[in-house]
Formats: C-alpha cells, sequence, structure tokens
C-alpha cells in the first residue's frame, strides 16, 4: 500500500478528518486491482461541515480582504509546490488511474500552469463604466459567486480538479471538491498543498466517498452558490436537476463522440499519428478523444492501413512502465466496453483490430484491453453514437466536404473535432460548419490548451472550462448607477 500511504483523511476547514461514521472506501491500482490506499467515506453530515466551513471563510472579514493580488501570490505558490512534488503526483496519479507515468506528468505540469495561469488573473478582474448620462456614473462590477462545488471525474482528477479550483479561487470563492470515489488521491494531496500556503483555513476542502452519498448531498446543499460537473450525460441531467432546485449556476462538461476528418490532401503520417494518440490516450477514458474516424474514400485503405501498423505495434502494460497503453479503470468499466464491442459483433462490424481483453504478465488482475478499430458500422449505430470511454475507434468514409460534415455532426455531441487537409480555405469552411465546442486543424489537442476555452455543444454540455472564459463561471455581474 505505497501509493497512499494507507488510510487517509478528508480536509475541512483546515483540518484533517475521519468521516462522521468512520467508514473508509478501499482505493485500487486499475492494473492489478491491489488496494493502495483507503479514504474516508464522507456522507452528507460530512458535506454539511464542509459548506459551512466554506460559507463561513467566504462571510469572514479575513477572506473578504484578502487582496486580490494575494490570491495571485498563493495560486503562483500552489504552482510551484505542484512542480516541486511532481513526481509524486505523478505517480499518485498513475497508480490511482492507470495511465501511464509519462501522461501521469503531464497531468501535473497541467495542473501547476492552471494555478499559474488563473494566478496572473486574479487582481484583473475588471467592471466597465457605461454612459447613461452627464449626470449618472454608471458601472459594473464582478464579484465572486460564493461557494462552489467541484465535481471530479475520475480520469483526469488533478488537472480537472486544478483547472476549475485555481479559477474559482482566483476570482475570490471558496470551494469544495467531491473527488471521484476511485480516483481522490491527487486531490487530497492538492489539499496538503494548500495548506502549506497562507490561504485562510475552508477556502479548499475536499470530502471524499461515493457519487450518491457525497456528491448528492453537496449538489442539493443549499448553501453552494455554483456547481462545475464533469462526467456522464445521466449523471449531468440529475446534478443540472437538483442545481435548478437551487437556482443556481452550472458548468457541465459531459464527454463526447469525437472526430477526426481527414481529407485525402492531408499528411496521411502525420495525420495518421494523432489520430491513434488521440483514442489510445489514458486508455481511451477521454472526454475529448477522438473515437470516430471519418476519411476521404479515395484514401481510405491506406490510411486504415497506417493507422492499423500503429495500432499493432502500441506497448500495454502496467502504468509505471510507461507503456502505450494502460489498463482501463476498473472491472465496471472494462464490461461496459465489451458491451458496446458485442453490439457492434452482432452488427457484423469488422474488428480491424483489437475487441480482445490483453493480458499482462504481472498484472493479471487488471482490465487491458487491446486498441481496436472497427470498420462497415451503421453511423447511427449504439456504437458510433455513444461514447464508448475505451480505445475503441470506429472507421468511416466519405465522398466529399458536404458528407463529410454531415457525418461529423451527426451524433448527440459536440466536444471537438479534428480536420486534416492541407487546403486552408477547406479547413476554415469545414470549421465553421463544424457543431463541437473546439476545432483543432492540423493538430489535436495544443498541448492541453490551458488557456483555450473548453465545452461542447448539444449533449457534451455547456459552458467554459480553461481560459477566461472560465472566470465568467464564478463571477456575477452587479451594476451600480450613482447619480451625481
Amino acid at each position: 500500500m505505497k501509493a497512499g500511504e494507507g488510510m487517509k483523511r478528508m480536509y475541512i476547514g483546515g483540518e484533517w478528518r475521519e468521516s462522521e461514521t468512520n467508514e473508509g472506501l478501499p482505493i485500487r491500482n486499475p492494473a492489478n486491482q491491489e488496494v493502495i490506499a483507503e479514504v474516508p467515506r464522507g456522507r452528507k453530515e460530512d458535506v454539511e461541515q464542509a459548506v459551512g466551513m466554506a460559507r463561513d471563510t467566504f462571510e469572514s472579514e479575513e477572506w473578504q480582504a484578502f487582496p486580490p493580488d494575494e490570491r495571485g501570490r498563493v495560486l503562483n505558490e500552489v504552482a510551484s509546490k505542484i512542480r516541486r512534488d511532481a513526481e509524486e503526483i505523478a505517480k499518485l496519479e498513475t497508480m490511482d488511474t492507470g495511465k501511464p507515468i509519462s501522461q501521469g506528468r503531464n497531468d501535473a505540469e497541467a495542473a501547476a500552469r492552471y494555478f499559474e495561469y488563473y494566478a496572473g488573473m486574479a487582481d484583473k478582474i475588471l467592471g466597465e463604466t457605461i454612459p447613461i448620462q452627464a449626470n449618472i456614473l454608471d458601472y459594473t462590477v464582478r464579484e465572486p459567486v460564493g461557494v462552489t462545488a467541484h465535481i471530479i471525474p475520475w480520469n483526469y482528477p488533478i488537472q480537472i480538479t486544478s483547472r476549475s479550483t485555481a479559477a474559482a479561487i482566483a476570482t475570490g470563492n471558496t470551494v469544495v471538491v467531491k473527488p471521484a470515489e476511485d480516483t481522490p488521491l491527487t486531490g487530497l494531496k492538492l489539499a496538503e498543498l494548500m495548506e502549506e500556503t497562507s490561504l485562510p483555513k475552508g477556502v479548499f476542502n475536499v470530502v471524499t466517498g461515493y457519487g450518491r452519498e457525497a456528491g448528492d448531498a453537496l449538489v442539493h446543499h443549499p448553501d453552494v452558490n455554483h456547481i462545475t460537473f464533469t462526467g456522464s450525460v445521466q449523471t449531468g441531467m440529475a446534478v443540472m436537476e437538483a442545481a435548478s432546485k437551487n437556482v443556481i449556476p452550472i458548468t457541465l462538461e459531459l464527454g463526447g463522440k469525437s472526430p477526426n476528418i481527414v481529407f485525402k490532401d492531408s499528411i496521411l503520417d502525420h495525420a495518421a499519428d494523432w489520430v491513434v494518440k488521440s483514442v489510445i490516450q489514458n486508455a481511451g477514458q477521454t472526454c475529448s478523444a477522438g473515437s470516430r474516424l471519418l476519411v476521404e474514400e479515395d484514401v481510405k485503405e491506406i490510411f486504415i492501413d497506417k493507422v492499423k501498423s500503429r495500432m499493432l505495434s502500441l506497448k500495454i502494460g502496467h502504468g509505471l512502465e510507461d507503456p502505450d497503453l494502460g489498463p482501463v479503470l476498473s472491472r465496471k468499466q472494462f464490461e461496459r466496453i465489451e458491451t458496446f464491442l458485442n453490439v457492434a459483433r452482432k452488427e457484423q462490424a469488422i474488428f480491424l483490430t483489437g475487441g480482445e481483453r490483453a493480458l499482462v504478465e504481472g498484472c493479471e488482475a487488471g482490465y487491458f484491453l487491446q486498441p481496436t478499430m472497427i470498420d462497415q458500422l451503421d453511423p447511427h449505430s449504439q456504437v458510433a453514437q455513444e461514447e464508448i470511454f475505451g480505445p475503441v475507434l470506429s472507421v468511416f468514409s466519405f465522398q466529399n466536404e458536404e458528407e463529410a460534415i454531415k457525418l461529423a455532426n451527426d451524433t448527440p455531441y459536440g466536444l471537438v473535432t479534428g480536420v486534416w487537409t492541407e487546403n486552408v480555405g477547406r479547413a476554415h469552411r469545414v470549421a465553421k460548419k463544424i457543431r463541437s465546442g473546439q476545432v483543432f486543424i492540423n493538430n489535436y489537442g495544443a498541448g492541453g490548451g490551458i488557456q483555450m476555452p473548453f465545452g461542447g455543444y448539444k449533449k457534451s454540455g455547456f459552458g467554459r472550462e480553461k481560459g477566461l472564459e472560465a472566470l465568467r463561471n464564478y463571477t456575477t455581474l452587479k451594476n451600480v448607477a450613482l447619480k451625481m
């Protein structure tokens, strides 16, 4: 039990606590299902304490008088501490999620960048003056919303915790974080780093536990002023319903079925490299995974061969060995993926690669899946339309630009799209007509894109994370009119 060093505690009001019931949850390494830590099983009573502490701190004179530039210095300090402990954080993330250690290192650096980025904005949350008439001074101010709740998914815990809490704290809010029950370790590590700073106790709180218990209590709490949620559509709908009962704003990021559109004039080898990277990162357990390949018919056979050869050469293994592909999170997640694969078989689709469990020596209990390419699917089949959340790529072809756009838009999601072409005019025409929150042309992901607004159309959710746009989530606008 090295990764999490045994029993952990929650962080509430600047104190490390057990749950009120003293119950615990085992945390398992996806590569071998070994228990690496235990965390408290937080429930409604624990959430009440965390939200209460966050509220008291938000209303306190200490926090209200905490200068914006000092908030920025604290966030910069957190960024430095993340970099100081980057290797420990990367290992925790890898042991917790199963992803390759190089991806864990990238996640740690991305977390530092979020704090660094929003640190620079803490004293630049500006209002404006509005001309009305000569004897009236009218101006706006952006104020923090209050207590913000952050429901974190299990696939990128350190990144997603950092991107929303850094923006929330930069704008003057206090936060309550509910990590996923499967992957809470780096969220708790982040609390340790916060504790080392001058941040008032109660600004940053972490409650561990099941979503159906601690998470449900948090999103229903009447003293929460904003909810940020990343996860499934079904759960997102429930969170949205809970928010509506308290009439509070919510930011939802609910996944995708993202296409890579490959035209015949693209640099095929470059495109093939990125098509593979986009679908295997974190074993395909990525909301922005490029899980659909749309390739121009004239080069379909050539391009598929390029992608297939790359898929077949991938190394599968324990995350700490830094393979290309680690395990999926759990048996539950693996069985969900298998359900989709069985549907594809029943529909007589063609498996170009994979489709089976991979056995890794020394990790026989882990749930590894061979990287999988499926051709000859109906574009409207369940496999082609729904988010699988595994290293599974569905292949389709198109005859012309118009058909490519229609195929790309023909799912309930709209999160990310990759466009591969050397024709600049075509690239912009396609980007304009694509219904997704991000469009990448001749690249995919842009190195994490800390500065780029991220969010979706349709069932991919609403609101935007990352970039300056995210600051709007955590502020409310006040207009003041002074008659002179």
